[in-house]
């Protein structure tokens, strides 16, 4: 869950699975006219997984990519707006 976006990239982000997972890096980048979003897990079994998502206003959803560090395999991803 992102709950808000600094002008400066910060963003307050959460990520549930179904319990708690520890975010440890979360940042949001200017890209042309649309955003990228880099969020990076730390917590058991997210050693380090990561998404890294591009935020498509069109569809109001964000797509990309998920590294799940523990399996060493990268997924294709989306996330769309409840």
């Amino acid at each position: 869950m992102i709950r808000s976006v600094s002008a400066e990239g910060a963003v307050d982000a959460s990520y549930l699975n179904p319990r708690p997972i520890r975010v440890a890096r979360a940042e949001a980048s200017r890209m042309g006219d649309g955003m990228t979003l880099f969020v990076e897990l730390r917590d058991v079994n997210y050693p380090g997984s990561t998404y890294r998502l591009i935020y498509d206003g069109g569809r109001d959803v964000l797509t990309g990519t998920y590294f799940q560090a523990l399996q060493q395999q990268t997924f294709e991803v989306e996330f769309v707006r409840r």
